[in-house]
This record gives structure tokens, C-alpha cells and sequence, in this order.
């Protein structure tokens, strides 16, 4: 029994790693079942048998190289300037959706990221960056409004970008639009008033989850003068 479960996970593999050149290669219409099976050496039925149609097939190649993306983007050194280290995520996102257009077609389909557990992991690794940013003093707005910012322009960049022939993109494009969402939400990039304390609410938010010195209660009554005292600026 365990033979055979390791065997099947092999051909699966096999196929998904085969289906995904495909898509890089040819695009979404040439991953069909007969197209990936005969490109993995199999029979078409042995694709239904680990798939139950094209559509999961896809789910499944899109986990595995997204998944492999996210754990890189984990791994990222940390440089010591969380802002610097928040472009070169950017940089790596807008590099990761060229090189993988249909590809990443498929993940910005809301219908399909959602089933990715890839997705949520990859937003977590984007929310501790901008958390970084904001401990630092760095940021003028709440973390989950940064991060929605650069995942709606990060997404927003490769899909103009892959839509355009290769010998018409312009990369430029994507940092020009990373360096308008950092001038509305770095402190530095669009200054305030000097007597603006934005940036220091910001900033304790990110502290106040570890005060352990604090009770729980505490720390959450803490949590919610701070969004009050944000909210009111």
C-alpha cells in the first residue's frame, strides 16, 4: 500500500512538474489532458485518476510553483533596512510574474487563489515586510492598508506587463507605480506635519502584541486606544 501511494505521488509530480512547463511554454490552452499526458509518457486516463478534470490539474500546478516562489521569498536575507528589503520583495514579485505569465494569470483569478493555501502564505510574508517597515517608524498607514496597496499594484504591474509582447515591456513601469505606493505610505517618501504622530501610533501597534509584561486584556484595551488614537488623525 505504501509502495503504491509513493508511486502514485511520483507520476504525480511528474505530471505537474510536466504540466507546468507546458503552461510556461505554450500557455493555458496546451495543458489539456491528452497534451500533458502525452508529454509525461502516460495514457489519458491516468491523468483522470490523479485529477479529477483540467481545471484541478491546474490548481495543482499552480500550488506547486507559487508554493516554491513564497518559500524563496520567506528566505529572503533580511538587509537590515526593511524598506530596502520591502522593493527587493517587489522586485522579486514583478521578476517571479514575467517569467511565469500564464502562470501567474491563473493565481490572480480570485476563484483560484482562494483555494491556494500558497496565496495566504505569501500575503503573510508581504504583511511581516510591512510590519518591519512599520516598527521602524517608517509607515504612515496601517499595515493592512499598505499591504493591500502593494499587492493590488504588484498585481496590477505584471498583468499590464504580461499582456504587452516581450519586445514592449518596460520594466520601469513596475517600479515607477512600487515608487508611488511607497510615497503614500512611507513617512520619509511624503512627509507630515512635524506634530504628526501617525507614524509613532503605527509603530507601537506593531510593539504592543509583545509587551508580555502586559495581560492579554490589557493588551488588547491597548490595541484599541491606539486604533482610536490612528483613526482620529
Amino acid at each position: 500500500m505504501a509502495e503504491a501511494r509513493a508511486a502514485r505521488d511520483v507520476t504525480r509530480a511528474h505530471v505537474v512538474e510536466v504540466a507546468a512547463r507546458l503552461l510556461r511554454e505554450e500557455g493555458p490552452a496546451a495543458v489539456t489532458t491528452r497534451a500533458v499526458a502525452q508529454a509525461a509518457g502516460l495514457q489519458t486516463p491516468v491523468i483522470y485518476r490523479l485529477f479529477e478534470d483540467k481545471d484541478a490539474l491546474l490548481d495543482a500546478v499552480a500550488a506547486h510553483v507559487f508554493s516554491a516562489y513564497v518559500t524563496g521569498k520567506a528566505r529572503a536575507d533580511d538587509s537590515g533596512d526593511p524598506v530596502e528589503d520591502l522593493r527587493a520583495a517587489w522586485d522579486l514579485h514583478i521578476d517571479f510574474g514575467l517569467a511565469n505569465g500564464p502562470l501567474f494569470a491563473l493565481i490572480a483569478d480570485p476563484a483560484r487563489a482562494s483555494r491556494l493555501p500558497a496565496t495566504a502564505a505569501g500575503a503573510e510574508v508581504l504583511r511581516s515586510r510591512v510590519h518591519r517597515v512599520a516598527a521602524a517608524g517608517r509607515l504612515r498607514v496601517p499595515v493592512p492598508r499598505a499591504v493591500d496597496l502593494i499587492r493590488a499594484a504588484g498585481t496590477g504591474a505584471v498583468l499590464i506587463l504580461v499582456s504587452m509582447p516581450p519586445a514592449d515591456r518596460d520594466r520601469t513601469l513596475a517600479d515607477t507605480m512600487f515608487d508611488a505606493v511607497l510615497r503614500e505610505i512611507l513617512t520619509d517618501a511624503a512627509p507630515l506635519p512635524a506634530d504628526d504622530t501617525t507614524a509613532a501610533v503605527i509603530a507601537f501597534q506593531t510593539v504592543v502584541p509583545r509587551l508580555e509584561t502586559l495581560s492579554e486584556a490589557e493588551r488588547r484595551l491597548m490595541s484599541e486606544w491606539l486604533s482610536r488614537a490612528g483613526a482620529a488623525r
